[in-house]
């Protein structure tokens, strides 16, 4: 198993680090091998229920390491299109279409297509410390890994553009005023924060959380009308599974559910 990408399990939380601090947790094609075993095993695995990932070192990550991408030492000019194709693209989708909370700890920069990394996650806590940085323009590329589809729909257009073409920094607090992530949190609190969101979500109502998930991130796609009906579709689901049943037992008896994150 590569260490450029650890896992780790805490109760039924699945902890995925960004290992290669040398180079800010920087993706080589060995990273995206490791990352992609990870998010499998998530998505496969009964044991999980939420996965939380963060960066090792002083940098959550800083997208594409540009020495694997570098003209002067190829042939001729890197097929970056492949480039996400092949390993960012498979890995955002893979984020998305987890039936399962995904929490993101960014303990320092994220940049590039660590920035975009970290914001198709489920909720975002960053270190106020942490900045996201857009860094494509300084390299003459576009935002990827989602970014062009999720900033403007997270901060609006002025402002995705904006960070876009400048590259400007956009600290921790500054992005939680924007409504970029959920919460900046003290440097030294981020893991131990994060940790309990983590385990907080692992103990609810797993295949509710799910439908939760698919029905936000479908939403901005449909009519009302077609979202009233999925809705309902979910809704349907929802109310014929163990965990309402026993949300409603909970509830009448004055206590904490115990939910088994089944359907």
């Amino acid at each position: 198993m590569s260490e450029t990408v650890l896992q780790s399990w805490n109760g039924s939380v699945l902890e995925i680090t960004l290992n290669r601090p040398d180079r800010l947790n920087s993706f080589n094609d060995e990273m995206h091998g490791a990352m992609a075993a990870a998010l499998d095993l998530a998505h496969a695995d009964p044991r999980c229920r939420a996965v939380l990932i963060t960066g090792a070192g002083r940098g959550f990550c800083a997208g594409q390491d540009l020495d694997a991408r570098n003209p002067d030492k190829m042939d001729g000019p890197p097929d970056l299109g492949a480039t996400l194709n092949t390993f960012y693209n498979p890995m955002i989708r893979k984020i998305r279409r987890l039936k399962k909370p995904v929490v993101c700890a960014v303990n320092g920069v994220a940049a590039g297509a660590g920035a975009n990394l970290a914001l198709a996650c489920d909720i975002v806590l960053a270190a106020r410390s942490a900045k996201f940085i857009q860094s494509f323009a300084r390299v003459g590329l576009i935002p990827d890994a989602g970014g062009s589809w999720m900033l403007p729909r997270l901060i609006g257009e002025a402002r995705a553009k904006a960070i876009a073409m400048t590259a400007e920094p956009v600290p921790a607090e500054k992005a939680e005023a924007w409504g970029m992530i959920w919460r900046a949190v003290e440097d030294a609190e981020l893991l131990s924060e994060a940790r309990a969101l983590a385990e907080r979500l692992a103990a609810g109502p797993t295949e509710g959380l799910g439908r939760m998930k698919d029905l936000i991130q479908a939403a901005s796609g449909h009519t009302l009308d077609a979202h009233l009906d999925l809705e309902a579709e979910k809704q349907r689901e929802a109310g014929h599974s163990a965990d309402y049943a026993e949300g409603v037992r909970a509830f009448l008896e004055k206590r904490e559910p115990n939910f088994g994150g089944e359907a």
